[in-house]
């Protein structure tokens, strides 16, 4: 198949499933990260000798039995298929038509992919994704912000951009769910607008276990997350097949273009079906769909599983270019030049008031004493105005997202610990810049279980001085230390007595754009930790605001612009492998702004 931008408006007529393929499906259930069972059906390989998985995901409203024909029709016998029913769908548990988010939906995808490999071996490598419409989007955002080494992906008519026809509706339901809380949206869809099919059709009309009404919150999450990977698909390379329905009465066609220029595959294809309705793989003519996903699945598995190198990203990358851009200064007399010094004027007038921005002023924005300041989130400042100000700096996305991550870092760390109690090791922690090391010691005392001992670091005279404050405040044993010392020292880092059994980097490399900063400082990290040790790692694949962080917030540095270079999920997870860790598990917030990652040491 030919890759590229060509658009293909693809005639040719399909051949015929092989005649008696009827594969029976098991019927299996596990428990998702939040305790909600989710129920699949599985279907194994029909040779001795199986090629790899495919993995299903339904379109919205729907559930994976809508998706189980494609099992016999894409004629693929050397392969295991999957097939779920998402939560508050089809037999899964949960409120009907809703989750807790749109993340939480993109993280039950991760749960099951770890499910698969737990109890059938297919490792990421080893799997292609054919996902639908609203699952589509779940797909792409799972690709996007846990950069599994995944082998292929089809999307068809991912719902990008759902088309609601009433003016201002989108808008109009965030404000009443703003105002009144969640509530639920009926699906407007006919079944004749999804499909030529007439047994389509009948099974939609008569299917009991089609979810007709969904949440508020994911349909408006929906739009928010939709934007973002659309708009940063660049980070995406697993290579992808992107089908879309020449007659799409249900989601819009311009954002699955730019989704497809937008990606970072090297290995991409799109297909213009025309006169399909929305339901792509379920159209009477499905046929046409079926005979591309085929020979492209076949030729990404026949492949070798390379991932695209990521690591030079810092030399030359979209992220790169990026943090170019936003360090070029503006023109002060332009438009936006006048727009970002009255930005920088309004909060050095903030200062004035806000304790919280008058910290950031004095020691940067990025600081410890910031993260510190927002990890608190108690608003301070002169009056009740000043109060009211820093109320709406603490409040900002970015801060909600740092204070999120503290409670990713505490999971993940109660999580380290246990798993190094029950292997009968020792639980040296190391945490290289900590800051004033309060996620950390918050960590430690809600653990179960408690560490031989806590060594907490940081640059900072500032830091290292608040840090051995805040121990002795609460009278913690000698066991916990503060010294000062240079995250990016890797003989320093090699040589600790006692080497690290848990080693945390949280907030660190997502300020320094240089990978061989990072590479030395995890090399180090590397060499004196034991096989086994576990290391917490986090990093930064997106933020709204980086052109405001940018062009009105100082850093550390010496009052400098804090101008930030994102590294992909893909990228941070290569330096980290290639220091010798292995990944395991991973948390992102709702927003899809800040990870924690936890790795063991090979």
């Amino acid at each position: 198949m030919p890759s590229g931008g060509t658009t293909m408006l693809h005639e040719q007529v399909a051949s015929a499933p092989a005649d008696g393929l009827a594969r029976q499906a098991q019927e299996r259930t596990f428990r998702s990260h939040d305790g909600t069972q989710i129920f699949y059906r599985y279907w194994p390989a029909m040779q001795a000798t199986t090629k790899g998985a495919v993995v299903l995901f339904h379109r919205g409203h729907e559930h994976g039995g809508r998706m189980a024909h494609l099992v016999d029709e894409l004629s693929l016998p050397d392969y295991a298929f999957y097939a779920w029913d998402a939560r508050g769908n089809g037999r899964s548990a949960g409120e009907r038509g809703y989750a807790p988010s749109f993340a939480a939906l993109v993280r039950d995808i991760d749960c099951f992919m770890r499910e698969i490999a737990a109890r059938d071996g297919f490792a990421a490598q080893d799997i292609a994704l054919i996902a639908q419409s609203f699952g589509a989007v779940l797909a792409a955002a799972w690709v996007h912000d846990y950069a599994p080494k995944l082998r292929a992906m089809v999307l068809a008519s991912p719902a990008f951009s759902v088309k609601l026809y009433v003016p201002f509706a989108k808008e109009g339901i965030a404000l009443w769910q703003k105002i009144k809380g969640r509530f639920f949206v009926n699906s407007y869809v006919k079944a004749n607008l999804l499909t030529h099919d007439p047994v389509r059709i009948a099974s939609f009309e008569n299917d009991k276990l089609i979810t007709r009404p969904i949440a508020s919150n994911i349909l408006v999450e929906l739009y928010q997350h939709a934007a973002r990977i659309v708009a940063d698909a660049r980070a995406i390379t697993v290579p992808t097949q992107l089908l879309l329905s020449g007659s799409d009465w249900v989601v819009r066609h311009a954002p699955q273009h730019e989704f497809f220029v937008n990606l970072g595959s090297r290995a991409k294809e799109r297909h213009v079906l025309p006169g399909f309705f929305h339901d792509t793989l379920g159209e009477r003519d499905r046929a046409k769909a079926l005979d591309l996903i085929r020979p492209f699945l076949e030729a990404q598995f026949a492949a070798p599983a390379e991932a695209v190198d990521l690591k030079q990203a810092d030399i030359a990358g979209y992220t790169r270019d990026e943090a170019d851009r936003l360090a070029s200064p503006l023109d002060l007399l332009s438009p936006r030049g006048l727009y970002w010094a009255m930005s920088r004027a309004f909060i050095r007038i903030g200062s004035w008031f806000s304790q919280g921005m008058k910290v950031g002023v004095t020691t940067g924005f990025d600081s410890g004493s910031t993260l510190d300041y927002v990890y608190e989130n108690e608003p301070r400042g002169l009056g009740p105005i000043g109060r009211m100000v820093d109320r709406t700096f603490l409040d900002a996305i970015g801060w909600r997202g740092i204070r999120q991550r503290k409670l990713h870092i505490e999971e993940l760390i109660g999580s380290a610990l246990a798993m190094l109690k029950a292997a009968g090791r020792p639980t040296n922690i190391l945490d290289i810049a900590s800051g004033h090391g309060r996620y950390v010691l918050d960590a430690i005392d809600m653990s179960r279980e408690q560490p031989t001992s806590v060594r907490l670091r940081d640059y900072s005279d500032l830091n290292v001085e608040r840090g051995r404050k805040l121990i002795a405040e609460r009278q913690l044993p000698a066991s916990v230390s503060f010294q000062r010392a240079d995250a990016f020292d890797g003989d320093g880092l090699a040589a600790l007595d006692p080497a690290p059994d848990l080693a945390i980097v949280s907030g660190l490399y997502e300020l320094f754009s240089d990978n061989a900063l990072i590479a030395r400082s995890l090399g180090g990290l590397a060499r004196a930790m034991q096989p086994g040790s576990l290391l917490i790692y986090t990093n930064q694949p997106w933020h709204p605001q980086l052109e405001m962080i940018a062009r009105s917030l100082t850093s550390h540095r010496g009052g400098q612009a804090w101008v930030m270079r994102r590294r992909t999920q893909g990228e941070m997870d290569q330096l980290v492998e290639a220091a010798g860790f292995e990944k395991l598990d991973q948390r992102i917030d709702q927003w899809g702004i800040f990870t924690v990652s936890l790795a063991r040491r090979l």
